[in-house]
């Protein structure tokens, strides 16, 4: 058993998973969430600014502090789509490593792409002929896959904070574009069975339809989302202010400002396959980093940053 920690530094969120991994089973003992918008203004500048990163190197210190308590053995630091946009993204990523002693990764959007199917598929069976949909601050992965693994995997520039940043409230022009780059991206062969969502829209969009206080992984995890459920909660957010949506039962107060675009993009691609029921999945990302962390050997954790921050 190999005690891991794993740090999702997100576009819109940085998180922190500890858990044990044995025999490529992931159990969790703390998980945390900031909403910190690394990616704010990342589309148009292609920086990363001040601000947002001061935001999260705080979470940062929090989380290497709880790491240690916890007994991490070694500890896996990633990022995504904003980083990866951003022309001082791996400039960023190396002071983390020099900062707090994480060992670093920036991955490509496939590479994103496969990670999370390996967190979705650890410890359960994936039925042939699903897609899992991923949808992130900056960007949205699909992964079609089965027992034998991922058949077909893309990564799009469809996040819920990038959408937020170009089209506001105009969520017929986001649709529009949704649709647009479904249509240009995915091939025409690939007509999935079944979905399993993960990520932070979609597990809210389930804490919302259940009638939580707060987000429960336990309970939310495994809930099914009609498609008429997702419709009726997409047009819902979309007739609501900012302040509204933060006074909704469940919401996440810094989710607010980006939730109804994520929606946006949950609601068009079930709509795109044709599918009528989302299982909502709280093990994403995460539990497939929590994987490759145990993997990585003890001499390369931590220390000076690597020549190249791409990931395994």
């Amino acid at each position: 058993m190999t005690r891991v920690a794993a740090v999702d530094i997100g576009t819109n969120s940085t998180r922190l998973l500890v858990a044990d991994v044995e025999d490529g089973s992931v159990r969790e003992l703390d998980r945390r969430l900031e909403i910190t918008r690394l990616g704010e203004g990342v589309d148009e500048r292609r920086i990363l600014l001040p601000q947002a990163i001061a935001r999260v190197r705080n979470v940062l210190a929090e989380y290497r502090r709880a790491a240690e308590e916890a007994g991490a053995e070694r500890t896996l630091a990633f990022a995504t789509s904003a980083v990866r946009d951003a022309d001082n993204g791996e400039a960023f990523l190396g002071e983390v490593e020099w900062s707090y002693a994480f060992k670093t990764r920036l991955l490509g959007g496939d590479k994103e792409a496969l990670l999370t199917f390996r967190g979705v598929s650890a410890g359960r069976d994936v039925a042939p002929g699903t897609v899992v949909i991923d949808v992130g601050g900056g960007s949205t992965e699909l992964i079609l896959g089965g027992p034998d693994g991922v058949a077909f995997h893309t990564s799009l520039d469809l996040g819920c904070v990038r959408l937020t940043e170009r089209f506001g409230t105009d969520f017929g022009a986001a649709a529009a574009h949704v649709r647009d780059v479904l249509a240009g991206s995915v091939p025409a062969e690939v007509r999935p069975r079944a979905v399993i969502g993960v990520a932070g829209t979609i597990t809210t969009i389930g804490t919302l339809d259940l009638g939580l206080d707060e987000e429960d992984p336990e309970i939310v995890h495994g809930h099914g989302l009609s498609a008429e459920t997702v419709a009726a909660w997409t047009e819902r957010l979309e007739g609501m202010t900012v302040e509204e949506i933060r006074a909704l039962r469940g919401m996440h107060p810094d989710r607010a400002p980006v939730i109804a675009a994520g929606a946006v993009v949950v609601h068009e691609t079930l709509v795109y396959f044709g599918l009528e029921t989302l299982e909502v999945s709280e093990h994403d990302i995460m539990h497939g980093a929590a994987l490759a962390a145990a993997e990585l050997p003890a001499e390369a954790e931590g220390g000076a940053p690597s020549s190249a921050h791409t990931c395994c």
